[in-house]
C-alpha cells in the first residue's frame, strides 16, 4: 500500500483512512488475525451518525452485529478488546459466543465511547470483508426459449472449438442458472437475512414499479464479450444483455438497487454501476482441475437470443 494512497474506508458518512502497523505473529497458535491491521485515525469529536445514550453512569452506545464476528472485536485471550478498553476509556459487553445480541459500549465520556465505536465498526466492516461471500442478488435469466437457445449456443461451440485448450462441456454455465446479478452479499446471520428482504420490498415500493411501470422489463442478450484484456488467456465469457426498447431502465434500477444496498453497508462499494451481463462460461465451473484456460470461443460465435422477460425482484 502506498503511503499516498491508503485504503479509504467509509463508515457513516464518514471517510477514514487506514494506516499500516507492523504486523504481530504469535507462535504455535492457529492462524487467526485477532486485530485489525492497522487503526484508523478516528475522530474524537460527536458524530451525528452514532446513538449515544447519556446514562446515570456516563455514556452508552449499542452495536449491531453477526454472532461470528464477534471472536475478531474479542481477539485473542481478550487482547483486542482489553486495547479497545484501555485506549478508548471504555468498557465493552459482548454477547458470549452462539449468541446473537449487541455489543454495547459504556464510558464516562462521550467522545470516547464515539471512538470505540468507530474501531468497532472498522474491525466489524474488515473481517466481513474477509468471509466469503453468501448470497448475490440477480435477475433469472432462465426462459424456456433463452435455455434452449443458450444450449444451441454451447452445442456449436464444442462442435468448433472442441479441439482449443480448456474448452469443455464443464465450463459451460447451467442453462437453469442464467442470470444476470446486482451484486454480491456477505449474510451472516437470519437477522441480516431477513433485512436483505425487508430492503428488496421497500425498493420495489419506492422506485422499482415506477420505472418498470410495474411489469416484467423486455431485454435482449445478443453477443458475447470476455472479462480480461488477453483475447488468448479468457476465464469468464458473458453474454450482453440490453433493454430491447434501447431505453436505460434496466441499467437505472439495478444501479439503484445497488446503491440502496451500499448505502446500508450489505454490499462493499467497489463500483458505481452495475456491469449488465450474463456469464456463459467460466474456468470456474470447470470439472478438471487441472484443465487449460479457455481461448479464441468469442472470435469465432455470438450467442444469439430472441427478447426475453427479465422476472420482477
Amino acid at each position: 500500500m502506498e503511503v499516498l494512497r491508503p485504503q479509504l474506508i467509509r463508515l457513516g458518512g464518514r471517510i477514514y483512512r487506514k494506516n499500516p502497523i507492523q504486523e504481530q505473529t504469535y507462535q504455535h497458535e492457529e492462524e487467526d488475525e485477532d486485530f485489525c491491521q492497522g487503526f484508523m485515525e478516528c475522530a474524537e469529536e460527536p458524530c451525528d451518525a452514532y446513538e449515544v445514550v447519556q446514562t446515570q453512569q456516563g455514556f452508552r452506545c449499542t452495536v449491531k452485529a453477526p454472532s461470528l464476528l464477534y471472536k475478531h472485536i474479542v481477539g485473542k485471550r481478550g487482547d483486542t478488546r482489553k486495547k479497545l478498553e484501555v485506549e478508548t476509556k471504555t468498557s465493552i459487553s459482548i454477547p458470549k459466543p452462539g449468541q446473537e445480541g449487541e455489543i454495547v459500549i459504556t464510558g464516562q465520556h462521550r467522545s470516547g465511547v464515539i471512538s470505540a465505536r468507530t474501531r468497532i465498526d472498522v474491525l466489524l466492516l474488515t473481517f466481513r470483508r474477509k468471509q466469503p461471500f453468501t448470497h448475490f442478488l440477480a435477475f433469472f435469466l432462465n426462459e424456456v426459449e433463452v435455455q434452449e437457445r443458450f444450449l444451441k449456443f454451447q452445442e456449436e461451440v464444442l462442435e468448433k472449438c472442441s479441439m482449443d485448450h480448456g474448452v469443455d462441456s464443464s465450463i459451460f454455465q447451467n442453462p437453469r442458472k442464467l442470470h444476470l446479478t446486482i451484486g454480491m452479499l456477505v449474510l451472516l446471520s437470519e437477522q441480516e437475512i431477513q433485512q436483505t428482504c425487508e430492503m428488496l420490498q421497500q425498493c420495489k415500493k419506492e422506485f422499482i414499479d415506477d420505472i418498470s411501470g410495474g411489469k416484467p422489463l423486455e431485454v435482449e442478450m445478443a453477443g458475447i464479450e470476455y472479462m480480461n484484456d488477453d483475447p488468448g488467456m479468457v476465464d469468464v465469457l458473458y453474454a450482453k444483455v440490453h433493454m430491447k426498447d434501447g431505453s436505460n431502465r434496466l441499467q437505472e434500477l439495478v444501479n439503484r438497487v445497488l446503491e440502496r444496498f451500499q448505502a446500508s453497508g450489505l454490499i462493499v462499494k467497489e463500483w458505481n454501476s452495475v456491469k449488465l451481463h450474463a456469464t456463459v462460461m467460466n474456468t470456474l465451473f470447470r470439472k478438471d482441475p487441472n484443465g487449460m484456460m479457455m481461448s479464441n470461443v468469442m472470435l469465432m460465435l455470438q450467442l444469439q437470443t430472441r427478447p426475453l422477460l427479465a422476472q420482477p425482484l
